[in-house]
């Protein structure tokens, strides 16, 4: 299912996936501000670096930042032993000009969050399914000056036995769209 016929990529873009089950187990500090580390080293428009992240891990935190999520979300991801709100800085600090490319430079920084999460063992899933004026609410950031992008699960993968009864089909990774549908060569207008 989850196959490539490119022989030189990384196995880690092909074995990374974003399951739903997690085991509640704790993760170390040093693990997870492994993490932030490797975000933080992501490449970015003036090396602004405009991505944030707060971040729960205390159970009272972790509730405050569950109350963000949609329902169905929250039917798995009150498992996940941290929860992260993404956030992008919308304009740029040395000029205080709208920052276009904010969102862009926050997606590379979550990629490699992500894949250094896999490199440690675990595993992450974004989730757009979340109340944003909340967001706002739990985190205290400024909305006129942050962008809330995701909240993100990470952890420990558990049996799937842990989820939900209509998500548990859907505890497998997924394939991807055909390369040919997401590059085109040359100009298409003359």
């Amino acid at each position: 299912m989850r196959n490539t016929t490119c022989s030189k990529l990384d196995t880690i873009f092909v074995d990374r996936w974003s399951p739903r089950a997690f085991l509640p187990d704790k993760l170390s500090h040093e693990d997870l501000m492994t993490l932030f580390e490797a975000a933080r080293w992501s490449p970015s428009c003036f090396n602004e670096q405009p991505w944030h992240y707060v971040y729960a891990v205390a159970d009272e935190d972790l509730a405050r930042f569950q109350s963000v999520l949609n329902d169905k979300n929250r039917s798995w991801a009150d498992k996940a032993p941290v929860l992260i709100i993404a956030f992008s800085r919308t304009r740029f600090r040395k000029n205080d000009k709208p920052n276009r490319w904010a969102d862009f430079d926050a997606g590379a920084a979550w990629m490699a969050l992500n894949l250094q999460a896999h490199r440690l063992g675990l595993h992450c899933h974004a989730m757009g399914g979340f109340d944003e004026d909340r967001a706002y609410e739990v985190t205290g950031l400024d909305r006129d000056q942050y962008k809330a992008l995701c909240v993100i699960a990470v952890g420990r993968r558990a049996d799937p036995d842990v989820l939900p009864e209509d998500l548990r089909a859907r505890e497998t990774p997924s394939d991807r769209n055909p390369l040919d549908d997401m590059i085109t060569e040359g100009c298409m207008t003359e």
